[in-house]
């Protein structure tokens, strides 16, 4: 009897000492065959004229004390110049088909009033237009991507629009131009064919809208960027692939550039949750609905595939990121919501998914860039923050243009209530000095996860690394407290013979450097 306790009492202490014992996940990082660049316009951002992201977020006007560049506050470029931003889609969004670009130029006192129908309903002056968008973009560095009005609008309308900024030559549009200070053209080289045409940019069906892309696109002609202009289809919602289908399949691949895909982290659209007040099964369903993401994109590319092997069209999700209930107190159709570590998860594993997919997604626009949704950056008044997602986005942005190193491993899982989700993500890249970056992400909202990487693989000897982590999920950047999330220098792992084996903590996101 005491022999069978004996043994009972070690076999118990044996399969708890197991269980107590980490789970490795073992990366492996190789050189591709055929290697890919990640296009840095992955890292796109967009702009709409919505609650505070123009007026009151952007722009403040050249007669405002807050420190301006033609009424653009000077904080907010320093930190998108910051995060080496490399395009800005403007002016939505919904607000693209009910906007009339003519509206927004010339004297400022003389520029008609609109009523902002999407989003709020209010007023819009048209102070910030064609003018101080591409004049910012300039400033910033950044690409501008022009989203087009089909929905309310004219063939003539746009295709007058591409000839105001992009002609040089003597035309009625480019003497407009003149007229109104502006010599040389920008040479707009990005320019979307309409917005979420199957909803607010005019319920469409994919078969109508085909034909009107095809209409449109006709007219839109460009004879100064050398290799002409990228025209952008409005692409599908989510895993609409029959619209994916229908548009690759009547589109000859010579009339489009670039092919949408629009999705937003939601839990449930009719009960969205509390940006700050929310719950594990909260997260977990958020997590969840970002990272579909990953077979959102794998579905859509093997559609484009079947018509376009030689991937000559670009897949660009111009419409990404997290989406709550507003603030309370705020205006329900601004979108404001604050920004904690669960959209550091999002954006994390989402440019992780970009990333390994960049052969075929070449663009994507995280929405929004100010004050909207899952913002980079927030602002009251004369404050400003830079919310986790800004910090990721600015660790990340050592993925812009680099090599594409491919990665392959088997992912713990995150169980929550009896479901699960992988919990690590990573990407890989070698910039142009030789510098490798490995990105990591650890979803589990409460266990750390231990990885370990062959560096001998890549020839890698030093590494450092970064971290953006915080004590709970729930935990944000507010005015009063700015830098309460900020990514600091990471120790948590050894290198051992080559053998770099690191701890991520929970909801944490670690960038690496080797060389």
């Amino acid at each position: 009897m005491k022999k069978n306790l004996m043994l009972l009492l070690i076999f118990t202490f044996c399969n708890q000492l197991a269980f107590s014992q980490k789970e490795t996940t073992v990366l492996s990082i190789k050189k591709a065959e055929n290697p890919i660049v990640i296009n840095k316009n992955i890292y796109g951002h967009f702009a709409e004229h919505l609650g505070r992201c123009i007026y009151g977020g952007f722009f403040v006007g050249d007669t405002s004390k807050i420190p301006n560049t033609a009424g653009v506050r000077n904080d907010i470029i320093a930190a998108l110049k910051e995060l080496k931003i490399p395009n800005l889609r403007w002016p939505g969004g919904c607000f693209a088909d009910t906007y009339h670009w003519k509206d927004g130029i010339g004297p400022k006192e003389n520029r008609p009033t609109i009523v902002n129908q999407w989003w709020g309903g209010t007023t819009e002056d048209n102070s910030f237009g064609t003018h101080d968008f591409l004049n910012l973009c300039e400033v910033l560095g950044a690409e501008p991507y022009l989203a087009g009005n089909i929905g309310s609008g004219t063939v003539q309308e746009l295709a007058d629009w591409v000839q105001y900024v992009n002609f040089a030559g003597k035309s009625p549009m480019s003497d407009l131009r003149k007229k109104n200070g502006r010599n040389e053209p920008w040479k707009v080289k990005f320019w979307g064919v309409g917005n979420e045409a199957w909803g607010c940019g005019g319920n469409m069906t994919a078969e109508y809208y085909a034909g009107e892309y095809r209409k449109y696109a006709t007219f839109m002609s460009d004879w100064e960027n050398t290799g002409g202009i990228t025209r952008i289809a409005s692409g599908s919602n989510g895993a609409d692939y029959n619209w994916t289908e229908v548009l690759m399949k009547n589109i000859p691949t010579n009339m489009i550039g670039g092919l949408g895909v629009h999705h937003y982290a939601v839990i449930n659209w009719n009960k969205k949750g509390d940006a700050v007040d929310f719950s594990e099964d909260q997260y977990f369903e958020t997590m969840k609905s970002a990272l579909k993401m990953e077979e959102l994109v794998t579905k859509h590319a093997a559609i484009m595939d079947k018509y376009d092997p030689a991937k000559k069209v670009t897949m660009a999700v111009d419409e990404w990121g997290g989406w709550y209930e507003v603030e309370k107190g705020t205006n329900p159709g601004f979108l404001y919501q604050q920004n904690t570590m669960r959209d550091a998860m999002i954006a994390g594993t989402t440019l992780n998914t970009f990333n390994n997919h960049a052969d075929r997604v070449r663009m994507a626009n995280l929405a929004q860039c100010v004050n909207v949704l899952q913002a980079v950056i927030l602002t009251d008044e004369a404050k400003m923050i830079l919310t986790p997602t800004y910090h990721v986005m600015k660790m990340y942005r050592v993925h812009q243009d680099a090599e594409l190193l491919p990665v392959s491993f088997t992912s713990p899982m995150y169980t929550f209530e009896g479901k699960s989700l992988p919990a690590i993500s990573a990407s890989a890249s070698k910039d142009k000095s030789g510098l490798v970056h490995i990105s990591l992400v650890n979803v589990d909202s409460k266990k750390e996860n231990t990885i370990t990487i062959d560096l001998n693989e890549l020839g890698l000897k030093n590494v450092t690394a970064t971290i953006l982590t915080s004590k709970k999920l729930q935990d944000y950047n507010s005015f009063e407290k700015p830098n309460a999330i900020e990514p600091k220098e990471f120790k948590g792992f050894k290198n051992a013979k080559g053998k770099l084996e690191l701890t991520i903590p929970a909801f944490s996101v670690v960038v690496l450097e080797g060389k």
